[in-house]
């Protein structure tokens, strides 16, 4: 019986020793690591490419209004005048039109009046020969001042007429 254990334990230790045999690799089959990439200096993004078209200046101005009035003054018929020479030499540009008022008043009286004065400004473009499409009109009435005062000085600056380029 101790013959029979001891041929199961030579047994045992030759298929034990059978499957830990790995095979030798030699360091001529072994690839080196890539080397790592250079180390990358931290440098400012390029500048974007060179346009031929010149740099658009957005230069419109505010129509401003009389307390209560959506009629146009001569003070607003000169900013109108400048912003349709604008708009006539930048003929892909389209505009909206927001109509603002002061503080006093109901909301929805504002809302009405500030439609009164962004509506007065479109008819004073197109007037000058600016196409109605390229004019959107909105009306905030008094819900966005310029000037969130609460004398003449910021009731003059909120009750305009914005004009914002798309």
């Amino acid at each position: 019986m101790a013959t029979l254990a001891k041929a199961s334990l030579l047994a045992l230790l030759v298929v034990a020793m059978g499957c830990a045999s790995r095979k030798q690799v030699t360091t001529a089959e072994v690839e080196p690591p890539p080397p790592p990439p250079p180390a990358q200096e931290e440098t400012t993004p390029p500048p974007p490419p060179a346009t031929t078209e010149p740099e658009v200046r957005i230069t419109l101005t505010d129509a401003f209004f009389e307390f209560d009035a959506s009629t146009l003054t001569d003070a607003a018929k000169s900013a109108l005048e400048n912003n349709a020479k604008w708009l006539q030499q930048n003929e892909g540009q389209s505009v909206v039109i927001e109509g603002h008022c002061d503080e006093r008043g109901s909301v929805e009286y504002n809302l009405a009046l500030g439609e009164r004065r962004a509506k007065a400004a479109k008819e004073y473009l197109v007037s000058y020969g600016i196409s109605a499409s390229r004019l959107t009109t909105i009306s905030y009435g008094k819900e966005r001042p310029f000037d969130p005062g609460h004398d003449e000085n910021a009731w003059s600056q909120n009750r305009r007429a914005h004009f914002v380029a798309k």
